[in-house]
């Protein structure tokens, strides 16, 4: 949840739906994320809506706004998604907790929205249930509960095994605990755990990076999430390197970082089929965010959360006592939207499925964006065949400018 959200246009207060986006319902996959926006401690490079106990008053929080009753809050607006969308409203694909540190609620409360989307929609019968985690936020009870809940997918945000690199970037756990707590998720019984590492942090060299990389792979996971480190405005970490604390992020050396992620990634097994994510097998990766990339549908619950239904985007309002509060009066937390028009919508389908692998077909480009195919062929950008356009090695490396010759 980035913290600038376009300015969009009014959303109607009881979060009804354009009739056109309703009868989309159906036609694409359709999941749900549940946004938790607490943490522990606020990472200096976190650009997300999240907020620690003290920045929302402690024990004293109004509803919504404490742990304890923030469970709550999240099923009134599922009840109201289960109205706006209707009759038409399909089986639940994918669900996804993020944050935050969704676990930082009781299992059981993760557990109870689970159950009220399960009643209120139905979950497909092989849907995949993830949660984000931080390795020191759960235990061997806590995931078991999970588990037993219906959850079939983990992600823990291990980022990195360099004590240094951790201290940079405001983690923190114990790099020591990431192995043990993978160790009790496989215990639990979750056949898919994935870790999420980042990488260009400043003062983290290459051998630092391989050391992650060594650390992430004896815990055998079944997908690896790669992201380079964007130094966003606003952040701590953007104050600090402008005050020069600490160096910008070396773009070569994160090119570096990335060729060594891809081979040594393949090399365990892990197939790239995103430009920064790699899984064991095609049924580890991640099918909720597939559904961003290829533009399905999505509820998005919880405070900034947002959502697309049938080409229309809209955003909750940011603070947790101000979602709560909406929703406690009848009115739908939705802050604005948008509707998005053919050009946009196929404009989007070119920025997100050329990261793919399976790659872009090349129907969807404009006349602009066909002709520059054949040069970035010969450039060594990109590959053609069965009639797709996807991203060799080296075009994932400059992927932001080969997209936007293939957008034009």
């Amino acid at each position: 949840m980035p913290s600038t959200p376009p300015p969009g246009d009014p959303a109607p207060a009881d979060g009804s739906l354009p009739t056109a986006a309703l009868a989309e319902l159906g036609r694409r996959p359709f999941g749900v994320y549940v946004h938790v926006p607490f943490c522990s401690v606020r990472c200096g490079y976190c650009d997300f809506n999240t907020y620690t106990a003290e920045e929302l008053g402690g024990a004293d929080a109004p509803r919504g706004a404490s742990r304890s009753t923030y469970a709550s809050a999240v099923v009134d607006e599922l009840v109201l998604a289960r109205r706006v969308l209707g009759d038409g409203a399909p089986e639940v694909e994918t669900v996804f907790f993020g944050g935050g540190t969704p676990t930082l609620l009781p299992a059981a409360d993760l557990g109870a929205v689970l159950g009220a989307l399960r009643d209120g929609f139905g979950l497909a019968a092989d849907a995949e249930v993830t949660t984000e985690a931080n390795p020191d936020s759960v235990t061997p009870e806590s995931l078991a509960t999970l588990r037993e809940a219906g959850f079939t997918r983990v992600s823990f945000g291990m980022q990195s095994a360099v004590p240094h690199v951790l201290r940079t970037l405001d983690r923190t756990h114990d790099p020591e605990r990431v192995p043990v707590a993978v160790e009790w998720a496989r215990a639990a019984g979750f056949d898919e755990v994935s870790l999420d590492l980042i990488y260009g942090t400043p003062g983290e060299s290459l051998a630092d990076w391989s050391a992650s990389l060594d650390a992430a792979l004896a815990s055998q996971p079944d997908h690896v999430s790669a992201y380079a480190l964007i130094v966003e405005d606003g952040t701590a970490l953007a104050r600090r390197v402008r005050r020069g604390e600490i160096a910008t992020p070396d773009d070569d050396l994160m090119a570096d970082m990335y060729e060594a992620a891809d081979e040594r990634l393949g090399a365990a097994g892990l197939g790239w089929y995103e430009l920064s994510n790699w899984a064991r097998r095609p049924e580890s990766r991640c099918r909720h965010n597939e559904l961003y990339w290829t533009g399905a549908d999505w509820w998005g619950a919880g405070p900034g959360a947002h959502s697309h239904v049938g080409g229309v985007r809209w955003w909750n309002v940011r603070h947790p006592a101000a979602y709560a509060g909406r929703l406690a009066s009848g009115s739908s937390p939705a802050q604005a939207r948008e509707v998005l028009d053919p050009e946009t919508r196929r404009v989007e389908r070119v920025l997100l499925e050329s990261r793919l692998r399976e790659g872009l077909p090349l129907d969807v480009l404009a006349p602009a964006g066909r002709r520059a195919v054949p040069g970035l062929a010969d450039a060594g950008l990109v590959a053609v065949g069965d009639d797709r356009v996807t991203l060799t090695l080296r075009g994932r490396l400059l992927a932001d400018a080969v997209v936007r010759d293939l957008v034009d």
